[in-house]
């Protein structure tokens, strides 16, 4: 990697490396709770958003439709989730957690952050702070069409 000349380019790679690195570990340490990431994805969002509609999971997932409500489709089914009719349109679903899923995310989103706390320590507050600031400028220039309503 040291012969690229072009520091963006380098600064990318590293950036990808990282993520792949802790996506990956991620993925090994919700797997402990019988979960994937995108279940693990799924769980936390209702958690924190209990009774958001499939459309508005699947924005702040940043999937298709599709994926989401194949998703849901699996999480119901381990009796995590539940679809409610919303009563004015009757075209969509609001998402709740059973009491199973809420026990559930209760335990596996404090040590997934827990988890991810550990690694991000190796870098100062200020260097976290710092890190967030420019990842967030550079999401927020990069507009495409299925990232608009982030």
């Amino acid at each position: 990697m040291a012969r690229l000349k072009d520091k963006g380019v380098l600064v990318w790679l590293y950036m990808m490396r990282v993520t792949d690195k802790l996506h990956r570990l991620e993925g090994d340490n919700v797997a402990r709770y019988n979960l994937t990431p995108a279940k693990f994805g799924v769980l936390a969002h209702l958690w924190a958003h209990d009774g958001i509609t499939q459309q508005e999971l699947s924005q702040l997932l940043v999937v298709t439709k599709g994926n989401t409500c194949g998703l849901i489709d699996r999480l119901e089914k381990d009796g995590l989730v539940m679809r409610v009719s919303d009563p004015v349109d009757r075209r969509s679903n609001h998402l709740h957690l059973t009491p199973e899923g809420r026990e559930l995310a209760a335990e596996v989103v404090p040590a997934n952050e827990r988890f991810i706390s550990d690694y991000m320590s190796v870098l100062s507050r200020q260097e976290q702070e710092t890190l967030r600031a420019l990842l967030r400028r550079l999401d927020r220039s990069i507009v495409t069409d299925e990232l608009a309503v982030l």
